[in-house]
């Protein structure tokens, strides 16, 4: 039997699959509709000190579609709740109280004066969350106060405050992270020295989505102008996925927990965020595109992929990616592999002859024998996975490895099985051999 529940950090919950603080979580009648939905957890929007803030009442998001109009990224220029803080407040210790078994974190963003975070965390503690997540990532709005990334952009700050929040709270401390930053360690490293219980990561990317052409102005464009928002949704995962992984794998934050997010639309995005480390995950984007009852397909997913695998519980599989997430410098440079086209599959539409021929090694064939059809040159192909990527058949196109000890037809050697990577490889004006020692 599957067992989805977890424990990150001490806070259980049902399932790993949480929504991030955003506007699905902004108030009770959201949140109360996530969990009868089968969310495990949520992270209340970023409450702030009263007066409430006051957000645009015009366009707050704009978006990149793709194909059929689906939602590729996502920009909102929303800044945090404007709802009285003591009527959140409320609303917290009511849903706790009603669903005690699903996670409950409040999100937490006041100015760098250590008194205002020992009233804030008061607070939050009477309503008995179960943590409270750091906001240092938001990249607009409230950075232009000195609040969220501009103080996840400098290390020594994000040291402080979480010094300050274990200080002064029962509560474990999560501390999200902005990506708009050089080296994703080095936040993550502040905040362990600080004493935070677990990072969380990525908040929005910085960015304009795109420009009025009649207006001139960037959108959404409010009475004639845009600013800068926060980009997000399945664009931004690849980015995630990298910044987890650099935490996950960095010795100076080993064993440091982490919530994933970015992008995460199904569950395979929530299994690559595990397979790296991540304790759980955070949605925001898919809830907004396809409604709360998105997280069934997740659930049901990863289920049916733990049992295939043979995983019983999500521990057994969490971070089992880290060790084969390498530098480049040690990737094995005596591996080759080249490129064989299913002929069953070929719907002979060109796209893999004309993307090798134009932009990489000439490397398939447009015609043979005088009939149109694509084969791979082996002379040719050096592996590159180009055709892979634009071809529009799955699996028609495929990366087969040569075994060890083949004549490599491109090169005319021999395959060698030996182990080799750029450190050691005799083309490394670098490298240290056994002659030069």
């Amino acid at each position: 039997m599957v067992d989805l529940r977890t424990d990150f950090i001490g806070i259980k919950s049902p399932n790993p699959f949480w929504l991030a603080s955003a506007p699905p979580t902004d108030k009770e009648y959201n949140v109360v509709r996530a969990f009868q939905a089968g969310w495990g957890g949520v992270v209340w929007k970023t409450l702030g000190e009263d007066p409430a803030v006051v957000n645009v009442n015009g366009p707050r998001y704009g978006a990149i579609h793709g194909k059929d109009r689906q939602l590729i990224g996502f920009n909102n220029i929303e800044l945090i709740t404007d709802r009285p803080l003591e009527v959140n407040l409320q609303e917290i210790k009511k849903v706790k109280r009603d669903w005690p078994d699903r996670a409950m974190v409040v999100s937490l963003m006041v100015p760098c004066e250590e008194q205002n975070w020992i009233d804030v965390l008061k607070k939050v503690e009477d309503t008995e969350a179960d943590g409270i997540e750091l906001n240092f990532g938001c990249p607009h709005g409230m950075s232009e106060r000195g609040m969220g990334s501009a103080v996840g952009q400098v290390p020594e700050y994000i040291e402080m405050v979480t010094r300050w929040c274990k200080k002064h709270t029962r509560m474990p401390v999560i501390v999200k992270l902005t990506p708009n930053i050089t080296d994703i360690r080095k936040p993550a490293q502040a905040a362990k020295n600080g004493g935070a219980d677990a990072v969380s990561l990525i908040n929005t990317i910085n960015s304009i989505v795109g420009v009025d052409l009649d207006a001139m102005a960037p959108t959404p464009t409010v009475d004639g102008k845009g600013a800068h928002g926060g980009y997000c949704g399945p664009a931004v995962k690849p980015i995630a996925l990298n910044m987890v992984a650099e935490i996950t794998r960095d010795p100076a934050t080993h064993g440091l927990p982490v919530s994933g997010i970015g992008g995460v639309t199904t569950w395979r995005d929530a299994a690559e965020f595990m397979a790296l480390g991540a304790g759980n995950v955070q949605v925001c984007t898919a809830a907004m595109t396809y409604g709360f009852k998105v997280v069934q397909e997740m659930i049901e997913g990863l289920k049916d992929w733990m049992e295939g695998a043979g995983y019983t519980s999500t521990d057994q599989f969490i971070g089992k990616a880290v060790p084969n997430c390498s530098d480049w410098q040690h990737l094995n440079l005596n591996y080759i592999a080249k490129a064989k086209i299913n002929q069953d599959l070929c719907i002979s539409c060109g796209r893999c002859h004309i993307a090798c021929e134009d932009t990489s090694h000439q490397a398939i064939t447009n015609m043979v024998d005088g009939v149109r059809k694509f084969e791979v040159i082996d002379a040719e192909c050096v592996g590159c996975n180009l055709c892979v990527s634009v071809c529009p058949v799955e699996d028609c196109i495929t990366m087969e490895p040569m075994a060890a000890g083949e004549i490599d037809p491109r090169t005319g050697k021999r395959v060698d099985p030996t182990y080799a990577n750029w450190t050691t490889h005799p083309n490394n004006p670098m490298a240290v051999t056994e002659a030069a020692e």
